[in-house]
């Protein structure tokens, strides 16, 4: 993923260059589509779709404050983190009785394949991931590219620039802390 046109890129939009996004997507699109696929993957009961989610993902970053995107690695754990936040929205809003309510947790718990149990609220799981960052930022990064993302160990390790046996530890100790935290 990593790509310094990216990066040249993301640098000229969010100093105001327009020209620059019309050249960037197409470059990203495709590396998005498939981040929003893994997410979405088994999620039986929503109607959510790949490409909508990167819209979404896309609008809010348009809308948003002009946040610094560092770099293209930056970009992917930045897009990953609010296609979770989407989800978790998404979820909260169909949960409610204003919306239709009815909603099954288990469903998207189950297409995250959390290391929780499948009738975990998810509100409380959303603030677990919220906690676990606000202790060990490094360890919810490994979380949301290993779970929301699907990226590999390697995969990860290349991307946050450690070893693979830094991933696998602080992996373990991510999914035994939310285990933990989740029971609580």
């Amino acid at each position: 993923m990593p790509d310094d046109s990216i990066t040249l890129l993301l640098h000229r939009w969010r100093s105001g260059d327009v020209e620059a996004l019309e050249h960037l997507l197409p470059k990203v699109y495709a590396d998005l589509r498939a981040l929003a696929r893994h997410q979405l993957h088994g999620n039986r009961g929503s109607t959510l779709q790949p490409t909508a989610l990167v819209h979404d993902m896309l609008l809010r970053f348009m809308q948003g404050n002009k946040v610094s995107l560092n770099d293209s690695a930056h970009f992917f754990k930045a897009a990953a983190r609010t296609m979770r936040n989407l989800i978790a929205d998404r979820a909260r809003r169909a949960q409610t009785d204003k919306h239709g309510g009815g909603y099954q947790r288990t469903d998207l718990l189950d297409a995250l394949q959390l290391p929780v149990p499948a009738d975990t609220d998810l509100e409380l799981l959303d603030a677990a991931l919220t906690d676990l960052e606000a202790i060990k930022p490094d360890l919810a990064r490994i979380v949301e590219l290993r779970y929301f993302v699907g990226l590999k160990v390697h995969e990860v390790a290349a991307l946050l620039g450690v070893d693979e046996s830094t991933v696998y530890r602080d992996w373990a100790f991510a999914r035994a802390w939310l285990r933990e935290r989740m029971h609580s």
